[in-house]
């Protein structure tokens, strides 16, 4: 199991928020848990001297993307990027030193996974299957919209700064056919996202099954909430912590979790 750490964007500007808060409009409704006056760049830097590989820069709206470059220029080849790409700009931002791209709303169209554009992604002679990262980002359906007959604690994949939902539904199956055009999975819990609230249990299990790498994220709480994603996910769940870190104002402490980090990969 590994720490993967993240850079959440919004405006330009490092930010960590309530993912539930989020949406296409005014950002009047937007809860945000802090707001650092360092560029990305820092955050970039400090990783690369953890030696933290696999990371993870997500642009949240517009306005993201100098800055977004400026961090994969700190650390080239030590991060991965996402928000709002597409096979026209997955290859431009590889070449500015990002290691995979993440993809959403490109692949997730009309609610259902559009393989005309997933397959321009895997096809693409610089990107293809070993540098993509789909981002199954996910929440349970209001219980009002839940299906008669339906199982209300199924996940569905959401988009468009995690506001649509999309039919595709995250379970053992779709891992295993996604797995066959990815390198990775990302997942936040949106539920739980920037709430420090704790972990999504049932999730963690769920994405225990899949058979290519994927990171969970959303409501980790203390150092606690480690070793329950290792128990949880049997050691091949990663986990991405934001709010909580005392770098993004919380009360976990960064270079706790980077020993932590660094003695799990140090098991045999």
């Amino acid at each position: 199991m590994k720490f993967r750490p993240c850079i959440d964007l919004h405006s330009g500007s490092v930010t960590q928020i309530v993912g539930s808060t989020l949406s296409d409009g005014s950002n009047a409704s937007l809860a945000t848990n802090f707001s650092s006056p360092l560029p990305a760049s820092h955050y970039a830097r400090m990783y690369r001297d953890s030696g933290l590989a696999g990371g993870h820069v997500i642009m949240l709206g517009p306005g993201n993307d100098a800055a977004a470059v400026a961090a994969l220029a700190a650390y080239p080849g030590g991060l991965q990027v996402g928000g709002g790409v597409t096979a026209a700009s997955a290859p431009l931002w590889l070449a500015q030193g990002a290691s995979h791209v993440i993809v959403t709303s490109f692949v997730f169209k009309g609610g259902e996974v559009d393989y005309g554009n997933l397959g321009l992604l895997t096809g693409h002679p610089e990107v293809g299957k070993g540098r993509l990262v789909l981002d199954l980002s996910c929440r349970k359906l209001p219980a009002s919209r839940v299906p008669a007959g339906a199982d209300p604690d199924t996940y569905y994949v959401v988009t468009d700064r995690w506001q649509t939902y999309t039919s595709l539904a995250v379970t053992p199956a779709s891992l295993r056919e996604l797995a066959g055009h990815c390198a990775e999975f990302l997942v936040h819990g949106v539920e739980n996202e920037g709430k420090r609230c704790g972990i999504l249990d049932d999730l963690v299990e769920l994405l225990a099954s899949s058979p290519v790498p994927v990171t969970y994220a959303g409501g980790v709480a203390g150092m606690e909430d480690l070793e329950r994603v290792k128990r949880l996910g049997g050691g091949r769940v990663d986990l991405t912590i934001g709010s909580a870190l005392d770098i993004f104002g919380g009360g976990m402490s960064y270079e706790e979790v980077v020993r932590w980090h660094d003695k799990e990969q140090q098991e045999p």
